[in-house]
């Protein structure tokens, strides 16, 4: 089992990526980090590439939207050439807030789209001439829809590695059946692994029948936040604003995937509350209703054993990366939760 780290996208960079060499020494293998409507994250993703060795880089997520198919493949590419081959490209469709508000580009298809994406970028990396024909994506773009003038080119460079980790963060069935299918990762958001096999497994199966055996088995990638400890109970409590943020702002109603998650898991009656205070600006009350059990079931904060138990369950549900956010107040506890998990998932 993998452990990763995810880097805080609004605050503190230089100063987390500072201290990654000893989080190296202490046993983080791969780093992730986000990119919202924040600074960009591929500029911090080669800046981290630039002061490390050996630690692992994705980015854990680019939204497919935002950027054409073929940047983000000539982006992987040269994430993976700086780093010595060290890339993962962890994609996701974000939602529609974000991809129309801030970007001002239309939400639509996110399957079809997602499944191209990733059909070019590995045609772009095999340093194949360029040409496809997509429902979404046609290169080089036909002449009526442009000057006619396209050329179908490959990649000058050539890449480290012909095919580069992709990573799909994926929770609504089809979409992981799609990521099952096509992807090397997957990276589902408040994974419970008692219910991972009853919400995900028939989408994982079917997605399995159809995957290449040369992608090797899927990498399932489970978050969660770590504090290990007699007295450590209390800093469950911020995972709550987080997860009501999630589970009642982020969509509108009927079209929010996290909250439908947590109806999937059995917190329907809880899930529509929290939705319908969050949306009326009551955010402390929303918060509030987030189950204690949710928080405790996806975390690792509270004894060793509590903890040992936990990782024991991620393990036997599929979770072959844990990634972790340790809560501690100074970098060398911090350092010391890191040593310690390692150790337990050994």
């Amino acid at each position: 089992m993998r452990i990763g780290m995810a880097l805080n996208y609004s605050g503190g960079f230089k100063e987390t990526v500072a201290e990654l060499a000893d989080y190296e020494r202490a046993g983080l293998d791969i780093v992730f980090v986000a990119e919202a409507y924040s600074f960009d994250a591929v500029s911090q993703m080669g800046y981290i590439a630039a002061k490390t060795d050996r630690l692992e880089i994705a980015s854990g997520i680019l939204p497919i939207y935002s950027r054409t198919p073929t940047l983000l493949a000539m982006t992987a590419a040269g994430l993976d050439y700086v780093s010595d081959g060290r890339f993962t490209l962890g994609l996701g469709a974000s939602g529609p807030q974000v991809i129309e508000g801030f970007h001002g580009v239309p939400y639509t298809a996110p399957l079809g789209r997602t499944r191209e994406v990733i059909d070019i970028c590995r045609q772009v990396w095999r340093r194949e001439k360029l040409t496809y024909s997509g429902k979404h994506y046609t290169l080089p773009l036909p002449p009526e829809q442009g000057t006619g003038l396209g050329k179908a080119l490959k990649i000058i460079n050539h890449p480290v590695r012909p095919r580069i980790p992709i990573v799909v963060a994926a929770i609504g069935p089809k979409n992981v059946e799609l990521t099952a299918e096509v992807a090397e990762g997957w990276e589902p958001i408040f994974y419970v692994p008692e219910k991972a096999a009853e919400v995900w497994g028939p989408s994982l199966a079917a997605g399995a029948d159809r995957r290449d055996p040369a992608l090797g088995p899927l990498d399932t990638i489970a978050q969660a936040a770590l504090a290990i400890g007699d007295d450590v109970q209390g800093l469950l409590e911020l995972g709550r604003g987080m997860a009501a943020l999630y589970i009642g702002g982020m969509g509108a109603k009927g079209r929010n995937f996290y909250n439908e998650l947590a109806r999937r898991y059995g917190y329907e009656k809880e899930a529509e509350q929290i939705q319908d205070l969050y949306l009326e600006g009551k955010k402390q009350e929303a918060a509030a209703l987030v189950p204690q059990e949710l928080l405790e079931k996806m975390s690792l904060i509270g004894s060793e054993g509590f903890v040992r138990d936990r990782i024991q369950a991620l393990k036997e549900s599929g979770v072959t990366t844990l990634n972790v956010t340790p809560l501690a107040n100074t970098h060398e506890e911090r350092l010391r939760l890191m040593e310690k998990v390692k150790a337990l998932t050994a």
